[in-house]
């Protein structure tokens, strides 16, 4: 076998079913038996591609295109399931760096529309956010926009939005704890701010943490973000640095995000996974998390949930 289908369902609901499993190994060429990750809601199916076309050896088949289409060829067959899917090459899909999105990725908020509340203006900032999200506008000067409409808002509001507005996505501190476990570094890196990264980051166990700076002057909000921002091109920026760092080739790291200044960085990882993500995002990722939490991403590499650390 050469390459392995991860079929991962939402936590408790028990999709996961063998009429499905039979009904995906159906539809990948010489499949073996199904292994189980999570009963009810996670499985492996290793298949070999090769057995579909005279067993060739030309390698025409372990790259993401053939993953990302065998992934369609599932969907079809599956139907309706709420399943995420993900087909890789079996060697290699223990990944030794993790870069992580923070809003509506590792975190369930955008932290600046959740400041952009204390001034009364959450739904005109909210309007720019979902935009430069999708990609419809460009990142920093809709970064721009937004953050001059805080000036003057108390610096002592970050506290108060951490302690009473922000929920961790469920799963993330286990996936980066897992993975960390295993010797895996792992970075937060976020188009947000550092007055929120530094302390989300460590709540949820990340090694470090890249983000804007927001200018405070005599503990208030000056409207402006330091430059340069951390946008698109930073993001990708931040992979190549830390995979040279950590003398890693594309292949080893992994990065998951949702919006339209997460894309570049998602391409360049050997997995790259939208997660929950903007329609442009999820079309271009090579892998998606519509339906499962963050532990999709142990799973995707080939954790078991006992093998998980919660703790």
């Amino acid at each position: 076998m050469t390459h392995v289908a991860t079929l991962v369902g939402a936590a408790g609901a028990r999709t996961l079913t063998p009429e499905v499993l039979a009904a995906a190994a159906q539809r990948l060429p010489g499949a073996g038996e199904p292994v189980i990750l999570a009963p009810g809601e996670a499985a492996d199916i290793p298949f070999a591609p090769g057995a579909a076309h005279g067993n060739r050896a030309d390698g025409a088949f372990a790259d993401a295109g053939y993953c990302k289409a065998a992934v369609s060829v599932l969907r079809l067959g599956l139907g309706s399931a709420p399943l995420d899917i993900f087909v890789q090459p079996l060697e290699g899909r223990r990944k030794k760096l993790l870069l992580a999105d923070m809003d509506s990725t590792m975190i369930g908020q955008e932290c600046i529309d959740e400041l952009a509340d204390f001034v009364g203006l959450k739904a005109k900032v909210a309007a720019i956010t979902e935009r430069a999200m999708r990609g419809e506008i460009a990142f920093e000067p809709a970064l721009r926009e937004r953050v001059a409409l805080l000036a003057g808002l108390d610096a002592g509001v970050v506290d108060k939005a951490i302690e009473e507005r922000i929920t961790l996505t469920p799963g993330g501190a286990t996936l980066v704890r897992t993975m960390r476990a295993q010797g895996a570094y792992t970075a937060l890196v976020s188009g947000g701010f550092t007055l929120f990264t530094s302390r989300i980051g460590a709540i949820i166990g990340f090694d470090e943490n890249r983000a804007n700076v927001l200018l405070v002057e005599n503990g208030r909000l000056v409207g402006a973000v330091q430059e340069p921002i951390l946008g698109k091109a930073a993001k990708l920026a931040t992979l190549e640095d830390l995979a040279a760092r950590l003398q890693l080739t594309p292949d080893e790291t992994m990065a998951i995000g949702d919006g339209a200044n997460d894309l570049a960085m998602l391409e360049a990882a050997g997995l790259g996974v939208a997660f929950r993500a903007k329609p442009a995002v999820a079309a271009a990722a090579q892998a998606r998390v519509d339906h499962a939490d963050l532990t999709a991403l142990l799973y995707a590499q080939g954790f078991s949930a006992e093998e998980f650390v919660t703790e």
